[in-house]
Parts: C-alpha cells; sequence; structure tokens
C-alpha cells in the first residue's frame, strides 16, 4: 500500500509528489522507519539514557539519515512504516513514499519488502546509523551489478543494510534468522548458499549510552563530518 499524500487542486500533483511518485524501473532504496513515539523506540537505549532522550535520539537520527539520502535522485526512496496505522503520521519525515510494513517478524517484514517492490535491485536500511550516507547506498547497488546480495555487517554480527538484486529471485532469504544475535549475518548468508554475496564496511548503530556517546557528533546532521564521510 503506497501513499503519495492527496493532490492538488485540478488533478495536479506538486512538483515534491511528482519527484516522489512510485517509478515502474527503478534502484530501490527502502528505509524501514517506526512513528517515534516514546517507549516504543530504542528501548535499549532508554534504559540508560531515560525514556524521553532516547526518543529524541531517535527522532533526529531518522530525519537526518531519511533528509541524507531520499534527496540523492539515483535512487527511489520508500519510506516503509511501523506501525502500519502511523502511514499518514506526521511525526514521519515527509520525503518518500511511504509503505507499510505489515506484521510479522523482522524477517517477515523484511522477506514482504523485498517482494512487494517493482522491478529492480533492493536495498533496505533502517535509521539507527546515523554515519550512513549516499555513497554508502550507491556502494550497495553497485556490487548488486556483479552479485545477487549485498550487506553492511555490524560488529554484533548483525548487518545495517541488506540488498538484493532479485534476478533471478531467491526465495526465503530471511528464514530461521536468529535475530538479535551474533549469528544473524550468517544465518542470512546461509540462505544464499550458491548465490553471489558482498560485503560493504561495517557499522555500529546506537544501542546503548556508550554507542551515542561515540557518535553523538553525527546525530541529526544531514551533512556530515568529513572524518565520518571518509572513514
Amino acid at each position: 500500500m503506497l501513499f503519495c499524500g492527496p493532490k492538488k487542486r485540478g488533478g495536479l500533483k506538486s512538483r515534491a509528489q511528482r519527484a516522489h511518485a512510485p517509478r515502474p524501473y527503478a534502484p530501490r532504496l527502502v528505509i524501514m522507519v517506526k512513528e517515534p513515539v516514546a517507549g516504543r523506540v530504542k528501548t535499549r537505549l532508554a534504559r540508560g539514557i531515560g525514556t524521553a532522550s532516547a526518543t529524541g535520539v531517535y527522532r533526529a537520527m531518522q530525519a537526518s539519515v531519511v533528509a541524507r539520502l531520499a534527496s540523492d535522485r539515483r535512487w527511489q526512496t520508500i519510506l516503509a512504516v511501523s506501525p502500519d496505522t502511523a502511514l499518514r503520521s506526521p511525526m514521519l519525515p515527509e520525503r518518500g513514499v511511504r509503505s507499510a510494513q505489515g506484521g510479522g517478524d523482522l524477517g517477515d517484514r523484511l522477506q514482504r519488502l523485498a517482494d512487494t517492490q517493482p522491478s529492480g535491485p533492493v536495498v533496505i536500511i533502517g535509521t539507527d546509523i546515523p554515519a550512513i550516507t549516499s555513497a554508502d547506498i550507491a556502494a550497495a547497488f553497485r556490487a548488486l551489478g556483479s552479485h545477487d546480495a549485498v550487506f553492511g555487517p555490524s560488529s554484533d554480527g548483525g548487518y545495517w543494510l541488506v540488498g538484493l538484486k532479485r534476478f533471478p529471485r531467491a526465495a526465503n532469504v530471511f528464514a530461521n534468522v536468529r535475530w538479535s544475535t551474533a549469528d544473524a549475518l550468517a544465518d542470512t548468508r546461509a540462505n544464499l548458499i550458491g548465490r553471489r554475496t558482498a560485503l560493504l564496511r561495517v557499522y555500529d548503530d546506537i544501542d546503548t549510552g556508550d554507542d551515542l556517546a561515540a557518535q553523538r557528533a553525527l546525530i541529526g546532521r544531514r551533512i556530515l563530518p568529513r572524518a565520518a564521510r571518509s572513514r
């Protein structure tokens, strides 16, 4: 279910709406976003810095990551929204086409997002990595030119990005993955035996107060410091 916003009077769309309208074939960046409601986002971080502060951190990361990546015309940006009832929420970024994530665990939602996009390669990320740049997304799409899948690994055994060429289609990529464990990336790659996979640079998300302290300079910044961009 795509949400493009209301049309202007007379059936004409605004320039922004035309820019974000679904294209029949294009590289697609799917950004998984949550409505930034206190108590529903960054709950692990909230145990260390408080619910209000953790919600503010998430909102700032979400806004800056979406603004940084959705402005790039090399791909179509889709905001995959959770919960589904938040599709029209004013608390979410305005850029991109909105789509509901649907129900199920993370694997169910990732598989659905990968399967339901129109033709073309798909890259999926979240907004918990404040250092993601357009160069990272472009590198993922380049990798899909010669690989069936690409991953952005994290040091804890998970991954911050997954991309799929989707031709030929790989079924059940996210089945039986032990999410939130050190085996998440390995389990996903095991579902792709016989397929060509590529790895990008390592990034870590912000789950604890220590993580926040280490990356505080990146929070909420649309344009990152030079050192972060070249790391």
